[in-house]
């Protein structure tokens, strides 16, 4: 190569938008990004459901390098983090860049050009010497495999498909889920519906939302102040950082989170049997712990049923479960989350000699830093395998990652070469993961969507994420083969 790479990236929200920043802050300018979307922003562009907010801080849920003074609370909702990056986009020259409602069905390395050839759902075909996937983990929504699905008479949709034109005033809802999305959105469905259906199969640990509006003054002096909205940013990341040996080292220290759930149940549930159904069994932490003010207000209410028996069927006029019962409903939402242990599907990636990413991740996702994939050269992940978090802002992680990817271009640049993570490399690195893993608190034997079907938990970062961006801090190509 020896030249500036032409640069394909997938995906047009946080990661995609930020990877694109950078590199063209380093003056890689030839790059397009792909997203399927008809507008920018990843999922705060899909997820439209009444509710839909950010449970980080926004002074770190947002880009140090594109700091937002202006954000109207601590916790912004959906809309707002859209716009900034929607704005980002423009401002920092991306947004021209971006193909919009295009996406990519197949990408597939070329070992004679030593390129990837992209193959897009409109039939058309794009290559590019470098491929960053910035699909996310939370992408494709997943609706449960279920008999009877085909024959619901009423309305049914998931709620990051949510269809605003369905007026739930006065009708029989059945919701089915209690994740974070679920309890962003049932108070709203409870206060139109006329009756609303909880299914519930494992009770989450919710606790008090620290929310607060950022006051015109302090808007002010965030946009005025030097140094001020940076410093905001430093002592949330202190904050939220600590909390890292608790989900890693201590699980026991998040005994916390389950004293402030018991506390917050008995302020806001009065039934004692409904406040038994919606107490925690699990370890706290062991699955995504909830920030919420209003959850369980909603579900004190009279008309709202709470169901913990599996759901078998779908009937023409709503729900069977295992206890023989039959649950009427006109509407069904489904708060059911996404197939994220499947990362890139459904589009189909192949490396180097034709090996297929599915084929290499048979046993599990798994990827050298979360980013690199033995035998698939020049091919990067964002917010790849093992790179979630439960403590802190996930776009912390993201600048690492960019760093690192930033690093690799550079270096295939000056030299031409292809570089492909090293099978050892990722093979000792995926080794330090699961077994740091075992003895967090999320091998505490829960179900939650970190784990595959086999057990394996291909999401989280088992450590702080300063280590990680210890570890990411420069691209080492003693790593990597060249070709």
């Amino acid at each position: 190569m020896a030249r500036r790479p032409t640069i394909a990236i997938i995906g047009a929200g946080f990661g995609g938008i930020g990877m694109a920043a950078r590199l063209l802050q380093a003056g890689f300018g030839d790059l397009t990004v792909f997203e399927r979307g008809d507008r920018v922003g990843g999922v705060w562009a899909a997820n439209t459901y009444p509710g839909a907010a950010c449970d980080i801080p926004a002074p770190l849920y947002s880009f140090s390098f594109a700091p937002e003074p202006g954000w109207s609370r601590r916790y912004p909702p959906q809309e707002e983090i859209r716009g900034y990056l929607e704005r980002t986009a423009e401002r920092l020259g991306v947004l021209p860049l971006v193909r919009l409602g295009t996406e990519v069905v197949d990408a597939r390395f070329d070992d004679a050009g030593r390129d990837w050839v992209l193959t897009l759902a409109d039939g058309g075909v794009h290559r590019a010497d470098v491929l960053i996937s910035a699909a996310g983990q939370l992408t494709r929504p997943s609706i449960p495999p279920m008999p009877g699905l085909a024959d619901f008479a009423g309305t049914s949709f998931h709620s990051a498909t949510w269809r605003h034109d369905h007026d739930l005033t006065g009708r029989r809802v059945a919701v089915v889920g209690t994740g974070a999305s679920a309890i962003q959105f049932v108070p709203h469905v409870v206060e139109q519906a006329a009756h609303t259906t909880l299914f519930q199969r494992e009770a989450p640990h919710v606790v008090p939302k620290p929310d607060r509006v950022y006051g015109p003054r302090l808007r002010t002096a965030f946009r005025r102040v030097p140094g001020l909205l940076a410093l905001e940013r430093l002592l949330t990341y202190l904050r939220l950082e600590w909390r890292a040996i608790g989900f890693t080292r201590r699980p026991e220290l998040l005994r916390v989170a389950e004293r402030m759930n018991r506390q917050l149940l008995t302020a806001q549930v009065r039934d004692p049997a409904r406040r038994a159904v919606l107490t925690p069994q699990g370890a706290p932490g062991c699955k995504r712990i909830l920030l919420s003010d209003d959850y369980y207000a909603a579900l004190d209410d009279p008309a709202v049923e709470i169901v913990t028996a599996p759901i078998t069927r779908v009937l023409r006029t709503g729900l069977r479960t295992a206890d023989g019962a039959d649950h009427p409903a006109d509407t069904i939402i489904w708060g059911t989350g996404f197939t994220a242990t499947e990362f890139l599907t459904p589009m189909t990636v192949t490396g180097a000699s034709g090996r297929e990413l599915s084929a290499a991740w048979r046993h599990g996702a798994e990827a050298y830093l979360g980013i690199s994939v033995a035998g698939f050269p020049n091919f990067f992940l964002l917010y790849g395998p093992n790179t979630n978090l439960g403590h802190n802002s996930i776009v912390y992680m993201l600048e690492s990652q960019f760093r690192y990817v930033l690093g690799a271009v550079r270096r295939l640049t000056r030299t031409g070469e292809a570089l492909d993570v090293r099978p050892e490399v990722q093979r000792r690195f995926g080794e330090w993961v699961q077994g740091r893993l075992a003895a967090t608190v999320w091998a505490r034997g829960c179900t939650s969507w970190y784990r595959t079907a086999s057990g394996r938990n291909t999401q989280n970062w088992p450590d702080f994420t300063f280590a990680y961006r210890l570890r990411t801090r420069r691209f080492d190509a003693s790593n990597y083969t060249a070709a």
